[in-house]
């Protein structure tokens, strides 16, 4: 997915594109994960929520860095 992203006056932080955002459901699915875990990532700061109109979309890619995350094993600590 192309990441498309314009930053706002108010933040140094690039806003990704309407169109690269995903609902909250559909997030949640994709990632198998509840629609109150995304809340609640949103709500502790570890993942950017956009709301658009009535909706909270989130951005799929940095979702996929927030959830995901690489477990140590003896082999990549050697």
């Amino acid at each position: 997915m192309a990441s498309r992203t314009t930053t706002t006056s108010k933040s140094t932080r690039p806003v990704p594109h309407p169109e690269d955002l995903m609902p909250l459901a559909s997030a949640a699915e994709l990632f198998h994960v509840n629609r109150k875990t995304l809340r609640r990532r949103i709500a502790d700061g570890t993942v950017t929520g956009y709301r658009i109109g009535r909706l909270i979309r989130v951005d799929p890619d940095e979702l996929r860095r927030a959830l995901f995350r690489e477990i140590p094993t003896r082999r990549s600590l050697a």
